[in-house]
């Protein structure tokens, strides 16, 4: 017994904080412990229980061994904190020597590096687990992680399987779990695609050691990653509830799901979508540096089709077996929340969310079943959720996910009535713009703007502006409600005549109203972020919907505009009148009108030189050459500006002072490459980057995408995102030339796209943009061999021609030369 206590005191040490039980183990424990009464009294528990007859050997209280309390430990007992014992420290100390090797990366060559990652796993042989539960040498196991191969990484993950729920516990160990996992997420979509490294051909081994004969011993085949993850997945099922409520398995249990899932995963841009927190993501970036194959984790992924049964599987399971009380609980708890919304997400993306009984039935206590039926206590639960920390962003999922009608109960039940006091308190408003950002209908739309209409002065200049931009996020979405919302707009700023509206543009960037703007010095005015996103929004209107906001913009000044190019959030205003696909190109045209003579100006600051980039993508030939000569007449100074250096190499202003008429040439072809996409895609231009498949393209999206962000941001510090459509253009038309002669079937989709008489559509398949490189590939072709046909048949007909000229002159010299000869 001493030595079970001594085992247990020394596992709480080393795995961090002692389980020690919750509030509501604390009851059942009180609920089990009784106070014993005389012999002749038989007293009852407020539960019903009878404590039996004490005997004059009994003790002052008397403990259930048929309650609760010994299946709670047990249960404890089972899924401890792993234990293996302290690290041997030279086997510490060497560690921390790999650790600095790591950190100055002190590798000649990848070689080098890969001998050095073989050394460590031999040298930590039989201690791998027993290193994971170390403070310092788990950190040091994530980094060697990052640089091991994918037979290492799933050698180690096999190691892990007996004992994956106590190393999963563990404070240590379970950034390990979660670590290896991650990285089985890159190596899956290798293996879905029969890529193999390392051992994975044929016989996967253990290691290469020698026996005690000194022959090599006989490897073993190792489990596929696929195998392994449907291993880890069945067995956290049986013990899911107590794991998510774990501070240290919760994350893992995210992890697996979206592994399984095969969803982006590290997606740091987006905190709600990010597993590690940025406190840990910013060490890992320091210290650990990047591996390249992390930014697969950022995108969709390939998964085995094993995936979608097995997580049907799990889901379905562990929402049945889970209580409507333990259910409700984990909504408001920091750490089991985030797991539960991540199950009711990939519920809703199996259809399994709405049902009676479905775990989203049991969170809302009945709601989804029930409906309108009246629930007092449910309906207080719930408007607490939406001024909690915690069970707001549970309510913010659930508006994600929700459907028209239950996000119409939500909105009628809660919302309705109340809405000025939830858009203004301070936790509350964001699941007002969750719920605003999600409406489902158009009818439902225009109800929430005819409620939320008459609150836009008080939204917008008493820091609510998020509210209003929902709102008309939604009206891009479902394309309605633009005139409402405008009007709404009008009346919140206090813009009644027409030339009062004129300034709409600058009382949104600004964020004031009309009666104070008018007595405000403009030069002191500072641009709100809030704004210029709202602005963007609505130059997203199709048709008439932008207009009050484009006839503002052009009533400006230019020396306005100018200025608004160098400020950050003004630039972005800008750079979306240029940007958008609903702003004519006559007003465009009009817009970089005002560039003129400004153009190295605008190239020497750090957002002017965006907008300049902008500006040069839409520009015509003419337009271009007048820019480009004055880039050429200041070309000293950028060259001496760091950001004037990239648009001289965008520009390719070399190229134009070598030879200015191939340089033309070059862009009047780009201008006709850009007339074909518009003709086969639409009325949108479609460049590269455009044309890039959804989420469902896992790997050529992939590439795609990392390609052109390397080729247009490289060295740069702002984003260029659209620096290298040019290069990109070029590039895609070389390709489908290539495989023009290998497309049999090209002129068969030729002949169907033409055939219609609207636009025709390409579809993208899940496979990448081949269909569009296809088509491409055959205008372009068939366009070549017409040419070549037509040069081949002129050339014909010249050389016929030369020949009867020649035999007509050699005919002529016979004839003279008899003659002279005769005479």
């Amino acid at each position: 017994m001493g030595a079970d206590k001594k085992r247990k005191i020394r596992r709480g040490k080393r795995g961090g904080d002692a389980k020690k039980p919750t509030d509501s183990m604390a009851a059942d424990v009180d609920t089990d412990v009784h106070m014993a009464e005389p012999e002749d009294s038989t007293s009852k528990s407020d539960g019903g229980y009878v404590a039996p007859p004490m005997e004059t050997s009994d003790s002052l209280f008397y403990v259930d061994t048929k309650g609760g309390l010994e299946r709670m430990e047990e249960d404890m007992e089972k899924i401890s904190p792993a234990s293996y014992g302290l690290v041997n420290p030279d086997l510490q100390k060497y560690m921390k020597s790999c650790e600095e090797m790591l950190d100055d990366s002190r590798f000649e060559s990848a070689e080098d590096r890969e001998i050095f990652v073989n050394n460590v796993y031999t040298e930590m042989k039989n201690y791998e687990l027993q290193l994971t539960t170390d403070n310092s040498c788990s950190l040091i196991l994530e980094k060697i992680f990052g640089i091991s191969s994918d037979y290492q990484i799933r050698r180690f993950l096999s190691l892990t399987r007996e004992d994956i729920i106590r190393l999963a516990v563990h404070r240590f160990s379970s950034h390990a779990i979660q670590t290896l996992l991650l990285l089985s997420a890159v190596a899956l979509e290798r293996e879905v695609r029969g890529e193999v490294n390392d051992f994975d051909s044929g016989a996967a081994a253990e290691d290469g050691d020698e026996d005690a004969g000194g022959h090599q011993a006989v490897r073993t085949q190792l489990p596929t990653f696929e195998e392994l993850v449907l291993e880890i997945a069945k067995t956290v099922t049986a013990h899911w509830t107590y794991l998510m409520a774990d501070e240290f398995a919760s994350h893992v249990l995210r992890v697996l799901l979206l592994v399984m899932s095969g969803r982006p995963i590290e997606d740091q841009t987006n905190p709600k979508g990010a597993v590690k927190s940025k406190r840990s993501a910013k060490y890992a970036e320091e210290r650990n540096g990047a591996p390249a194959q992390h930014q697969a984790l950022t995108q969709s992924r390939e998964v085995p089709a094993s995936f979608a049964r097995a997580l049907k599987k799990l889901l379905s399971t562990t929402s049945a077996t889970m209580s409507d009380l333990v259910a409700r609980g984990f909504i408001n708890n920091t750490v089991g929340s985030p797991v539960l919304q991540l199950m009711l997400d990939l519920q809703a993306e199996f259809a399994q969310a709405e049902y009676a009984g479905s775990l989203l039935d049991k969170c809302l206590m009945g709601l989804v079943s029930e409906g309108s039926a009246e629930n007092s206590r449910r309906d207080s639960a719930i408007r607490l959720m939406f001024e909690d920390v915690v069970g707001s962003h549970f309510l913010q999922s659930v508006a994600r996910i929700a459907s028209q009608k239950l996000l119409q109960t939500i909105y009628d039940r809660y919302m309705h009535g109340n809405l000025k006091a939830l858009a203004f308190h301070p936790i509350a408003n964001f699941v007002v713009q969750s719920v605003f950002s999600n409406a489902k209908s158009e009818r439902q739309l225009k109800a929430m703007i005819a409620e939320a209409g008459p609150m836009f002065e008080s939204l917008l200049f008493k820091n609510r502006p998020g509210v209003v931009r929902a709102l008309i996020d939604s009206c891009v979405r479902l394309n309605a409600g633009h005139l409402e919302i405008i009007n709404a707009l009008y009346a919140g700023f206090g813009a009644k005549s027409s030339d009062e509206r004129k300034e709409l543009v600058n009382l949104l960037a600004f964020l004031v109203k009309y009666s104070d703007f008018v007595k405000a010095d403009y030069d002191r005015l500072q641009f709100k972020i809030q704004g210029a996103l709202i602005i963007q929004s609505i130059l997203q209107f199709p048709g008439d919907g932008n207009e009050p906001i484009l006839e503002s913009f052009s009533s400006q000044s230019p020396e306005r505009i100018l200025s608004w190019c160098k400020d950050p959030s003004g630039s972005r205003i800008v750079e979306a009148v240029l940007k958008s696909p609903h702003v004519s190109a006559k007003s465009k045209q009009q817009v970089s009108g005002l560039f003129s003579g400004r153009c190295s100006e605008l190239s020497m600051d750090k957002y002017g030189s965006r907008i300049f980039e902008t500006f040069w993508e839409i520009a015509d030939i003419e337009h271009k050459e007048k820019a480009i000569q004055e880039l050429v007449a200041q070309e000293t100074q950028l060259r001496d500006n760091f950001f004037g250096r990239f648009v001289l190499r965008n520009c390719r202003v070399d190229q134009y002072k070598r030879r200015a008429e191939e340089w033309r040439e070059r862009e009047r072809g780009l201008e006709r490459k850009k007339l074909m996409f518009k003709d086969i895609l639409g009325k949108k231009a479609v460049a590269p980057a455009d044309a890039r498949p959804s989420n469902s393209n896992k790997s050529a999206g992939a590439d795609a995408s990392g390609s052109s962000k390397k080729s247009s941001s490289k060295g740069k510090p702002a984003k260029k995102e659209d620096a290298g459509n040019a290069d990109e253009i070029d590039s895609l038309f070389k390709k489908s030339q290539s495989r023009t002669s290998s497309n049999g079937g090209v002129e068969k989709q030729i002949e169907q796209a033409t055939s219609t008489d609207n636009t025709p559509t390409v579809e993208i398949d899940s496979k990448g943009d081949k269909s569009l490189e296809a088509v491409m590939s055959a205008i372009t072709g068939t366009k070549r061999k017409s040419k070549s046909k037509s040069k081949s048949k002129s050339e014909d007909a010249d050389k016929e021609k030369q020949s009867s000229k020649k035999s007509k002159k050699s005919k002529d010299e016979e004839r003279k030369k008899r003659r002279a000869f005769a005479a």
